[in-house]
């Protein structure tokens, strides 16, 4: 039996390439930047599994050059790099790393959310700028409360119900938007009311994203949604970039639609260097990087691994996207080790 060969387009942290290479030949680019087009390409063409980040675009054309590709596990929840419609078509198995990063994530996003609401980043610049002359001023950095206020969460999947459970140790109000809502015992038991997005963007303090990104989703919060937020309100981002319109967000910050932002994510990543968004001082800004902790990323290379033996054993992967394809290509069908 041929033992399957796999690309993985970065190093990745332990145990995923021990995993893999116990069962296939595996192939690692070896540099911290990604493989460009014309590079992946061309290291698809004999390979049987290929395990990608969301900075690689998995189009169509990637797709077709793969002559035997079996399988695409993405180390990520989301999957919008990839055209999932091609791979299901040609009978290629996608899976995909979600739950692991569900803390990671939501302890991210209150980060942000305290960071923008307390001025953290501000204070942080003052201090090593050399600005702070008196020792303690009461009109200095004044920021905002968050206990006891209204929290919007838009998106009530695996992170953000873990979003709402930490919001009851800061005593708030917790309203969520979601075209699925989940059974009423799940908004029992998180203390949550469901509230259209319109509602929840008027009466919510802080409002956090944590949707996919789909055409549905795409620039989901523009203009409009934004006027439609309090003066004194602040939005977070740890989903993705494209659900909010930067050009609008830069005009409600810089002319105080809103109070403040706070995003890990951005339309074009990295940032580019006239993003107007860089010229504000009322919105924190990180590098993608919610679900950035060793366990966290330790368990989805770990995971992203396991999805491609799986398949390639002709067993069902612990995360499959696109459950069509087995409608196309059985199991059986792609199985090799």
């Amino acid at each position: 039996m041929v033992k399957p060969r796999v690309f993985v387009t970065r190093i990745l942290p332990s145990p995923a390439l021990d995993i893999l290479r116990e069962y296939c030949e595996v192939e690692v680019n070896p540099r911290d930047e990604p493989p460009s087009k014309e590079d992946l390409i061309n290291r698809v063409k004999d390979k049987h599994a290929l395990l990608c980040l969301l900075t690689d675009s998995i189009d169509s054309e990637v797709i077709s050059a793969a002559l035997d590709l079996r399988v695409i596990s993405t180390y990520s929840v989301g999957y919008d790099h990839i055209n999932v419609e091609e791979a299901t078509r040609r009978g290629i198995y996608v899976t995909n790393t979600p739950g692991v990063l569900t803390d990671a994530v939501a302890d991210f996003t209150w980060a942000l959310l305290l960071g923008a609401a307390r001025r953290i980043v501000e204070a942080d610049n003052y201090v090593r700028s050399g600005r702070w002359k008196i020792a303690w001023s009461p009109m200095l950095l004044l920021g905002c409360s968050v206990y006891g206020k209204t929290l919007g969460i838009i998106g009530l999947g695996r992170i953000g119900m873990a979003v709402a459970e930490r919001a009851k140790g800061f005593n708030m109000k917790v309203m969520y938007y979601d075209v699925q809502r989940p059974p009423l015992d799940v908004e029992k038991r998180l203390n949550v009311e469901y509230k259209s997005l319109e509602e929840l963007l008027r009466e919510s303090d802080f409002v956090t994203i944590h949707v996919p990104l789909t055409k549905e989703t795409y620039h989901l919060i523009g203009e409009r949604e934004l006027r439609l937020m309090k003066k004194s309100a602040f939005l977070i981002n740890t989903a993705r970039g494209a659900v909010v319109d930067t050009r609008a967000l830069a005009r409600a910050l810089g002319e105080g639609w809103i109070a403040g932002a706070a995003l890990d994510v951005f339309e074009k990543e990295p940032i580019e260097e006239d993003n107007p968004l860089l010229k504000l001082s009322n919105i924190v800004l990180a590098p993608h990087i919610a679900s950035a902790t060793v366990e966290a990323r330790s368990k989805m290379a770990e995971i992203a691994a396991l999805n491609i033996v799986s398949v390639l054993r002709g067993e069902m992967p612990p995360y499959l996207v696109n459950l069509d394809v087995l409608n196309v290509k059985p199991l059986k069908a792609v199985k090799m080790i």
